[in-house]
């Protein structure tokens, strides 16, 4: 059988110093862990830090969108150098791999960039991911790189989603770590702070998100931080962090890439009869949608949302936003098939 997949996210505030330099000790520290894993398991590693790491070579960097990229384009480079370097104490390669969301978006796409990753997996390559900021603009970015994280392993059907933090886990009110969280209600979002790195995009509220997401995909989350020894394999062995429990799930590979729900572009909200019908595996038709919140052409993804606004299922629609809108009291009309719908 082949090896589990991995994913592992370090965000900048994890392995650049306060100025934005690369952190040398703790990447050496994550090459030396990372490559005790990787006889066990196809590993990609997303990584921050770019902008950190090159912005001190943009002259009067203030920060706005340009000299980011620029950084980004200056700082790619110096991280893999970094990373390279670290990891071929321990014999291990590296690749780049510069996503966009069009890359996840595109199911053709997608299966491009996963027959790459196997073809660097079957070599003992180590992927190394970033978003491509370079030629990212604001409309198509991802929120952070904890949601390519968190695309790359639904997509791949990851064993385990590994984010990295700098306080070590979701903490609670007196600032402990919570061990585990079975599941995600009020409880659990109410106890995050909203500041986050001033490096970083990022923060804990973005990782919940995330790891609610990855959970309903059957993927065991582990929120954790590198401040203690071998943090790292204790992390996966659930002895340190912060674990989130998967939910089981039956998913094709196929759903398991439709259902990842970052990337819908729009939503619409339906009534309890259509509720019923999804569940019973049936086709979503206009009658049943009570409100369309968001504009989408035929063949894009969206989230659906019962009366409660909670998202209970995405679907690859059929007909756009606008010929919805117009047909919303029709009987027989279409807006997604039953194979198209993925409940969550």
């Amino acid at each position: 059988m082949s090896k589990p997949v991995l994913v592992l996210k370090f965000g900048t505030a994890s392995i650049t110093k306060p100025t934005g330099e690369p952190n040398e000790p703790v990447m050496v520290d994550i090459a030396r862990q990372v490559a005790a894993l990787h006889p066990h398991y196809r590993i990609v590693l997303v990584s921050s830090g770019a902008v950190g790491a090159g912005k001190a070579l943009i002259r009067d960097y203030k920060g706005d969108i340009t000299q980011r990229k620029a950084a980004a384009a200056v700082g790619n480079l110096l991280l893999l150098n970094q990373y390279s370097r670290f990891f071929s104490i321990y014999g291990i390669s590296i690749a780049q791999s510069l996503c966009e969301r069009h890359h996840f978006a595109s199911r053709d796409q997608f299966l491009q960039l996963k027959q790459t990753y196997e073809e660097l997996w079957e070599n003992d390559l180590i992927p190394i991911a970033n978003e491509n900021d370079v030629v990212s603009n604001r409309e198509l970015k991802f929120s952070d790189n904890d949601e390519l994280a968190t695309l790359i392993a639904v997509g791949f059907g990851a064993e385990a989603l590994m984010l990295c933090t700098s306080v070590g886990g979701l903490l609670d009110a007196n600032g402990h770590i919570i061990r585990q969280v079975v599941e995600f209600d009020e409880r659990v979002f109410g106890v995050v702070r909203t500041d986050k790195s001033s490096l970083g995009l990022g923060g804990m509220a973005s990782k919940l998100t995330f790891a609610k997401l990855a959970t309903r995909m059957g993927i065991r989350v582990v929120i954790f931080g590198l401040n203690e020894p071998d943090s790292l394999g204790r992390a996966l062995r659930g002895e340190t962090g912060t674990e989130f429990t998967p939910h089981p799930i039956t998913l094709s590979a196929r759903n398991r890439w439709l259902a990842s729900g970052s990337l819908a572009v729009g939503r619409v909200q339906i009534d309890a009869g259509a509720v019923r019908a999804l569940k019973q595996r049936r086709s979503l038709l206009a009658v049943g949608v009570r409100a369309v919140l968001d504009d989408f052409a035929a063949g894009e993804l969206v989230e659906i949302l019962d009366e409660k606004q909670e998202t209970i299922a995405v679907a690859r629609t059929r007909i756009s936003s606008e010929t919805l809108t117009q047909q919303l009291n029709q009987q027989n009309v279409e807006v997604a098939n039953a194979n198209d719908i993925v409940l969550l």
